[in-house]
C-alpha cells in the first residue's frame, strides 16, 4: 500500500470520525471481525477495534449518539460535549493507520488527523445548529439519518478502495468547508440583522 493510499484512508477515517466517531470505531471493528474489509498487514494495529470490549463500548456510544442526534437541541448539546472527544478519536484512528516504525509520520498523522476530525466536527455542529432553528423536527431527523448512512458508506469505500480514499477525503473536506460557510452565512443572517430604522 502506497503512501498516498495510506494518507487517503487516514484522512477519510479522521474526517468521518468528526461526524460519527463511535460509529466509525464500531463499523470498522465489525467489518474486520466479519472479514468484510481486507485490512492489510500494515494496518494490523487497527485490530484492537475488533476487540469485543472496544466494540461493545463503541456500540453503546453509537446507539446513544444515534438517538441523541435526532432530537432537536439535544444534538447540539451532544456535539458540544464531543468537541474534544471526536478530534482526539480521529487523531488516534489516523495514528493507527500509519506506519508505526516512522515516528515523524505518526506525529504528522496525529496532528493532521485531529485537525481534520475537528474541522469535520465543526462543520457538522454548525450545520446542525442551523437546522435546529427550523421549528419542525423532520429536518433534524433527515440530516442525522443522512450522516449515519454517509458515514457507513464512505467508511466502507475508504477501506475497500484505498486508491480512491484520497478523493473521498478531499470531497469530505470540501463538503465540510461548504457547510461551515453556509452555517456562518445563515447564523449571521439570523442573529446579526440590522435593526430597521424607525420613521
Amino acid at each position: 500500500m502506497g503512501i498516498m493510499e495510506i494518507i487517503g484512508i487516514a484522512g477519510s477515517v479522521s474526517l468521518l470520525a468528526g461526524w460519527r466517531l463511535y460509529l466509525c470505531v464500531f463499523a470498522t471493528g465489525l467489518a474486520m471481525r466479519l472479514d468484510a474489509i481486507p485490512i492489510p498487514e500494515h494496518l494490523a494495529s487497527l485490530g484492537v477495534l475488533e476487540n469485543p470490549w472496544v466494540m461493545a463500548a463503541a456500540a453503546i456510544g453509537a446507539l446513544a449518539e444515534f438517538f441523541a442526534d435526532k432530537v432537536m437541541w439535544l444534538d447540539s448539546a451532544w456535539d458540544t460535549i464531543h468537541t474534544l472527544i471526536r478530534p482526539v478519536g480521529g487523531a488516534l484512528l489516523a495514528l493507527a493507520i500509519v506506519d508505526p516504525s516512522d515516528p515523524a509520520t505518526q506525529v504528522i498523522a496525529f496532528l493532521l488527523g485531529g485537525g481534520a476530525s475537528f474541522l469535520a466536527h465543526g462543520g457538522k455542529a454548525s450545520a446542525r445548529a442551523v437546522v435546529n432553528t427550523s421549528p419542525e423536527p423532520v429536518s433534524n431527523v433527515v440530516a442525522s439519518s443522512v450522516e449515519d448512512v454517509a458515514t457507513v458508506g464512505l467508511l466502507y469505500a475508504a477501506y475497500e478502495y484505498p486508491l480512491v480514499a484520497g478523493g473521498i477525503a478531499t470531497v469530505l473536506l470540501v463538503l465540510v468547508v461548504l457547510l461551515l460557510l453556509w452555517a456562518r452565512r445563515v447564523i449571521k443572517r439570523l442573529f446579526f440583522r440590522a435593526p430597521k430604522a424607525e420613521n
